[in-house]
């Protein structure tokens, strides 16, 4: 056996340092200088059928391991030796080269040698066109099966490349409930602004934080929530008298609440701070205001025309003339446009509702103006049984979920159940005339009571 071992390490070493003098010129030149000719071992003996292997990033070393195991398989022709034989030099050879190409195997990722100890030895050699993922699913079969499945799970450029060409072309799956464009039919109507109307909304719930009111009533000595609701009533009047701007109304009561927040009044100047917010919301919204002698006749003359004046430059003055805030009117508008389908009497439930809202101290100091405008809308939706009571147009232009405004719209609903009982009869008089559909006669939503 001695012996035997030392035959086979001699002719490895032959065939390492002298191919040619086993392979012979004519063999030589089946083995191309770049590796082009080169063929896969065929069956000799133990050696296993051809299989896959990771493709070399460098010829040379390929095209030596090639010149080495055909120079084995011509010394099996030769010599007569074994095969078992002839895979141990070559296995041998191997070895010996280790030290010269273990730089070239770290860069190329030469073919590796799987060695059993209780079965023959097994050589493995890639060919160019066969892939690193079928090498590694015939060499090692239980590495394959954790690498397989996280390859599937990995998104490859070719997937993230062919799913946004889909998108562009409009190959996805699309949800069958989109947003609609609500702008379309408006886009010749240059008042609209349909370029700019929902870079417009988006400013307005930013800077709708700047004019919240907060909490003020326990800086108020003198007035409480009830003597508040009452002013709110009666200018709900007024406005309806004089024939006013419904953005008059709501901006008329933004500037009585942000001025009460501010500045301590007392109960004999509360009505001369409602009559005045009036004024000023007149002079901004309306083309013919009212003239300062009509708030003083509407007052029953209980205040002058001096009183008013100085009174509007004082809340002029606490609020830095600051008038132009996004009220729940101006949310109310686009939100009932949003609502599809929508009609007058969607519209004058909606309005109703949001009116009522304004007469409670609570509603107001608690939720945002286009959180208070978007739970009006739903809540007439739910009133008047529009399915659904939600859709994905009126979450995409009002960004509220159903669930988001499912408490103030409970709140809103109950204003509206305990009205007809209210002594405060402003809004539902308003809303009970044939001209608003006469709404706040129908019974309240009862899934929201």
């Amino acid at each position: 056996m001695a012996s035997r071992a030392v035959v086979t390490h001699q002719l490895a070493r032959e065939v390492f340092l002298n191919p040619t003098s086993i392979l012979g010129e004519g063999k030589q030149k089946n083995v191309g200088v770049d590796g082009r000719n080169r063929r896969a071992l065929k069956d000799i003996g133990n050696l296993v059928t051809k299989q896959q292997g990771k493709p070399c990033e460098k010829p040379i070393a390929r095209t030596f391991r090639a010149q080495i195991l055909a120079n084995a398989q011509a010394a099996v022709e030769k010599n007569k030796k074994s095969s078992k034989e002839v895979v141990n030099a070559a296995v041998a050879v191997n070895a010996l080269d280790i030290g010269k190409c273990r730089e070239a195997k770290k860069v190329a990722g030469a073919d590796k040698i799987i060695l059993e100890k209780a079965k023959p030895e097994v050589i493995v050699i890639s060919s160019d066109e066969e892939s690193e993922e079928e090498d590694r699913k015939k060499r090692v079969p239980g590495r394959n099966l954790r690498e397989g499945s996280s390859r599937k799970n990995a998104k490859t450029l070719t997937s993230i490349l062919t799913a946004r060409s889909k998108a562009a072309c409009g190959l996805t799956n699309k949800p069958k409930d989109l947003a609609i464009d609500i702008d379309a039919a408006d886009v010749e109507n240059e008042l609209a602004a349909v370029e700019y109307i929902d870079d417009i909304y988006k400013f307005y719930k930013i800077t709708e934080d700047e004019s919240l009111v907060r909490d003020y009533m326990g800086s108020q000595p003198d007035i409480n929530s009830k003597m508040r609701a009452i002013l709110v009533d009666w200018l709900m009047e007024v406005h309806r008298k004089f024939e006013l701007m419904p953005e008059t109304l709501y901006l008329a009561i933004n500037i009585v609440d942000r001025f009460l927040s501010i500045k301590a009044v007392s109960r004999r100047e509360l009505q001369l701070v409602g009559i005045s917010s009036m004024l000023i919301a007149s002079k901004y919204e309306e083309i013919w205001a009212p003239e300062v002698n009509d708030f003083v006749c509407i007052s029953d003359n209980a205040y002058v025309r001096e009183q008013v004046l100085v009174m509007e430059k004082a809340i002029l003055g606490k609020l830095q003339w600051y008038l132009c805030v996004p009220t729940a009117y101006v949310f109310l508008v686009r939100y009932i446009k949003a609502s599809i389908p929508s009609d007058k009497e969607m519209e004058n439930m909606a309005f109703f509702l949001a009116e009522l809202s304004l007469v409670q101290y609570p509603t107001v100091v608690l939720y945002c103006p286009s959180m208070i405008a978007a739970s009006a809308v739903y809540a007439a939706r739910c009133t008047l049984d529009k399915s659904p009571y939600w859709t994905d147009t009126l979450k995409h232009h009002t960004d509220y979920s159903e669930y988001q405004l499912m408490e103030c719209a409970k709140l809103l609903v109950s204003f509206h159940s305990t009205a007809p009982e209210s002594k405060l009869r402003a809004v539902c008089k308003k809303f009970s005339g044939a001209d608003c559909g006469a709404v706040a006669i129908l019974p309240p939503a009862k899934r929201l009571l």
